[in-house]
């Protein structure tokens, strides 16, 4: 143990708070929270401490640490949360989704909200529905409810002022065309009333209220109306049906399941809304293997409660857990109203828990098959570019570069990279080609791409200093050559090679002729992938650049236009050469605009 970190241990405070262990290179290693944080952090340095052999590696790591001093247990609890959630420490049980499941989004921030399918709860105040099991039932869904309600069909947003002319959908009765200024705020709110009551799960409730509209519009003698609420309630009647019922109070639940072995754990949830099973989900945990189920279950709880979309009024577990007591009280301050943890032991709950920890087993199953062969595959892949190729060793870190542009306009470059056959997403990077001949030229901006990565390595800097293996060129032999040559300029030498796109030849740098491997080949199948992962992440920030080059207008600089006026100007005028060529009676006429704003208008565009 170092002094520094020895005096630290002397220094720590008696009060609660969050503690951060550091490796020598300052990355955190591992997030925890204690009452007392002089007692628990001194508790990982005593010589008696029996440690588990995942602490014991941690331990003789930690080369520094850090402390944050909260008023309560809750505080640092929350904390906590936000800490893991930033810094990710490998040491910490972390949360993984076994695949990415689809949420209902109702955007109810807007005046008149849509329903979109998503795979991402985001914090923005709109409201989420899921997870489903799989993407057909989400979809299904969606579409019962826009042909049941006249939610907005085209996924646009729309203010309710006159942007254009009712469609089709209009027509046919599947949309109020809030587009054409045509809709009823009050009347589409109770809408997505409706809806939310039926994602909700309170279907019973929606049918009570649409049986009620349509009895009174048949007293009304409103015969096409009742006879579509008809039609919803019918509709819905058969959904509803599918339903599940697995409570009979009606409640709001989460039965959480936990299960372990040597490979990881695996936590699988059930989503109880009004009794009914809505949806299921499994998270795979990262140093499961090693941690105690109390454990697991304490960091699963905080890491999904964090950012859930929804707090239910009841939570079932397998056993009880230490922190249970601080997690409700947390819990209640986040949804506003109590929350009950219990374990149950017999009845329907311990049924539904059984049932949970039945598809944890078999999701964990899955996972260890499926891990089992994308083992052999990568390692069969790696031994064959090193066999095919002449490297020393198999080329566990892999890095595939590519040029996207068009003629030379917004010409990026990007890097992706494999390590052991598994994309790393946090060692992607993109570059912005700074260099703009007269005429495009790959070579030079191949060129540019490498000298950067490179010198940015040779600086020192902690995200670019580890090299690869095998550099993958995407293109012929000049782009390899241009690689070579910023390489041989900054006196490094890597393993690198081409891999031509058209007849899927290997380029290689002292070869006359390419290498062809197998089109069955695993080594080839392995390139193939990093190369077209290279092409999407340089093609899609092409395509950001370009499309903000696209939008982007003179009247963005002139001030009091903004995006709603410059909108209106363009639709009316058609072209910045017919504003310019306007009167300012003609401007001043456009909705929104003044005589004022109209004179600097032209002003700022004759100038220019």
């Amino acid at each position: 143990m170092s002094e520094s970190l020895q005096a630290k241990l002397k220094t720590l405070p008696k009060q609660s708070g969050c503690y951060i262990f550091k490796d020598a290179q300052g990355a955190v290693l591992y997030v925890g929270k204690a009452v007392n944080l002089r007692q628990r952090v001194r508790s990982y340095f005593q010589k008696s401490a029996q440690h588990t052999p995942k602490t014991a590696r941690m331990v003789r790591k930690i080369a520094d640490l850090e402390w944050i001093v909260t008023d309560s247990e809750l505080e640092a609890l929350i904390l906590e949360c936000n800490l893991i959630k930033k810094h990710r420490p490998p040491y910490n049980v972390l949360m993984r989704d076994d695949k990415s499941y689809p949420y209902l989004c109702l955007t109810v921030r807007e005046r008149f909200p849509r329903l979109l399918v998503t795979r991402r709860v985001r914090q923005d105040g709109n409201r989420y529905f899921g997870p489903f099991a799989n993407s057909g039932a989400v979809w299904e869904t969606h579409r019962l409810l826009h042909r049941t309600f006249p939610l907005i069909p085209c996924g646009k947003v729309w203010d309710g002022t006159p942007k254009q002319r009712p469609c089709l959908y209009h027509h046919m009765g599947r949309c109020l065309a809030p587009c054409a200024g045509q809709a009823d705020a009050e009347q589409y709110r109770q809408i997505v009333q409706q809806v939310a009551l039926f994602l909700e799960g309170k279907g019973d409730d929606l049918l009570r209220q649409l049986t009620a509209q349509m009895e009174q519009a048949a007293e009304n003698l409103e015969f096409e109306r009742a006879a579509a609420l008809r039609d919803q309630i019918r509709a819905l009647q058969e959904v509803l049906q599918r339903q599940k019922v697995v409570q009979p109070d009606g409640v709001n639940e989460d039965v959480i399941a936990l299960v372990k072995d040597e490979r990881g754990a695996c936590v699988q949830m059930f989503f109880i809304r009004n009794g009914k099973l809505l949806g299921q989900r499994a998270y795979f945990l990262s140093e499961g293997a090693e941690e105690n189920p109390n454990a697991i279950m304490n960091e699963f709880l905080k890491q999904y409660y964090q950012d859930a979309p929804e707090v239910p009024d009841r939570i079932l577990l397998p056993y009880e857990v230490t922190e249970a007591q601080i997690i409700a009280q947390w819990l209640r301050q986040r949804r506003g109203r109590g929350v009950e943890i219990r374990v149950p032991h017999r009845g329907e709950d311990a049924q539904l828990l059984e049932l949970a920890a039945h598809n944890a087993e078999l999701a964990l199953q899955s996972l260890r098959e499926e891990l089992a062969h994308q083992t052999e595959w990568v390692a069969t892949a790696l031994q064959e570019l090193q066999d095919a190729l002449g490297l020393p060793n198999p080329p566990l870190r892999i890095e595939a570069y590519d040029i996207s542009n068009i003629q030379g306009t917004a010409p990026v470059g990007s890097m992706v990279v494999m390590e052991n056959g598994q994309p790393k997403k946090s060692d992607y990077r993109r570059f912005r080609i700074r260099w703009h001949p007269e005429s495009p030229d790959d070579f030079a901006m191949m060129r540019e791409v490498i000298t950067r990565r490179l010198r940015e390595a040779l600086s020192g800097d902690e995200k670019w200093r580890t090299l690869p293996d095998l550099m993958l060129i995407d293109g012929g032999k000049g782009q390899l050559n241009a690689a070579l040559e910023a390489m041989r300029a900054l006196g490094l030498q890597i393993p690198a090679v081409g891999l031509a796109k058209r007849h899927e030849l290997i380029i290689l740098p002292d070869a006359d002729e390419p290498l062809e491997l197998p089109r069955h080949s695993k080594g080839l199948q392995l390139l193939q992938r990093i190369r077209d992962e290279a092409h999407r992440f340089a093609l899609s920030y092409h395509r950001k650049l370009r499309d903000q080059r696209a939008v982007k207008s003179p009247l963005d600089e002139i001030p009091g236009v903004g995006p709603r006026r410059k909108k209106m100007l363009l639709r009316l005028f058609g072209s910045i050469d017919r504003i310019r060529a306007a009167s300012v009676d003609e401007l001043a006429s456009v909705p929104t605009m003044t005589r004022k704003l109209a004179q600097q208008v032209l002003d700022y565009l004759r100038e220019g």
